[in-house]
C-alpha cells in the first residue's frame, strides 16, 4: 500500500495574483509545502495538481510530480477540495493507494514532523478517517461581534458578557495546512469536521491563512521571526 500527497494549485487566485508561485522570501510559494512533503519520508509520491502549465513547471522544478493537469472545471473559485482530491485519485487509477494528504500550496511554516504526526494519528487511531492541523483562536469566539450597516455592534453571545475569559471555553479551527484522510473517505466525500476526524495540535505563531495581501504581509514577517529563532 502506498501514501501520496496531492498539492492543490490552481493558476486563477484573484486575491493575490499568481499567489501560488509569488516569491516569498526568495522561493516560490508552492515550493515550502513541496519540500516538507518531500522531507517527511511520509509519501511513495509528491503530485501537484494544477491547471496552469507555468505552475506545473515550478512544481517539477522542485521535485514534485505532475502526472496529469486539472480539468477547467475543477479550477473555477467554486472548486471545492474534496472534489480535486477525488479527481486526483481517478487520475492517478492506482488501486494500491492507502492514504491521501491533501496539502495546501499556501502553507510556507509547514513542518515535516507535523505531517508525520498527522500519519501516525491516521494510522493508529482506530476508525479515523481523516487527521488534519488545527490551531486556537487568539481571542475568545465567545465575545465576537456582529456589525451592522450603521457600525452598531451586537454580541453573539450576550449571555457571557461577565463571565472571565480564562473561564471561556478554548477554541479551535482549522489551520489550512494539511488534511490527511483515507482513500476511501476522500472518494465517499465524508465530512473532515467530524467525530471520525483528529486533529493535530499546532502553536498560532506557525499558522498563518494567505488570502489577502495583508495576509501575506503578516506570513513572511512570523516566517522571518521563526527563521531567526
Amino acid at each position: 500500500m502506498t501514501n501520496i500527497a496531492v498539492i492543490p494549485a490552481r493558476g486563477g487566485s484573484k486575491r493575490i495574483p499568481r499567489k501560488n508561485i509569488k516569491m516569498f522570501h526568495g522561493k516560490p510559494l508552492i515550493s515550502y509545502s513541496i519540500e516538507a512533503a518531500i522531507k517527511s519520508n511520509c509519501f511513495d509520491r509528491v503530485i501537484v495538481s494544477t491547471d496552469d502549465e507555468e505552475i506545473a513547471e515550478v512544481a517539477l522544478s522542485f521535485g514534485a510530480e505532475v502526472p496529469f493537469l486539472r480539468n477547467k472545471e475543477l479550477s473555477n473559485d467554486f472548486a471545492g477540495t474534496t472534489p480535486v482530491i477525488q479527481d486526483a485519485i481517478f487520475q492517478l487509477d492506482d488501486n494500491d493507494i492507502e492514504y491521501i494528504c491533501c496539502i495546501y500550496a499556501t502553507a510556507p511554516m509547514i513542518s515535516e514532523q507535523d505531517i508525520c504526526a498527522g500519519l501516525n494519528t491516521i494510522e493508529l487511531k482506530e476508525n479515523c478517517n481523516y487527521a488534519f492541523s488545527i490551531t486556537t483562536y487568539d481571542f475568545p469566539i465567545q465575545r465576537s461581534l456582529s456589525l451592522n450597516q450603521e457600525n452598531i455592534v451586537a454580541m453573539h453571545s450576550p449571555d457571557l458578557f461577565n463571565t472571565r475569559s480564562q473561564d471561556l471555553e478554548e477554541c479551535w479551527h482549522d489551520a489550512g495546512q494539511f488534511y490527511w484522510g483515507t482513500r476511501e473517505a476522500w472518494q465517499q466525500g465524508l465530512p473532515i469536521f467530524s467525530s471520525n476526524s483528529i486533529g493535530i495540535k499546532l502553536p498560532r505563531h506557525r499558522v498563518q491563512d494567505i488570502d489577502t495581501l495583508e495576509d501575506w504581509d503578516m506570513a513572511e514577517m512570523l516566517y522571518q521571526i521563526r527563521s531567526k529563532s
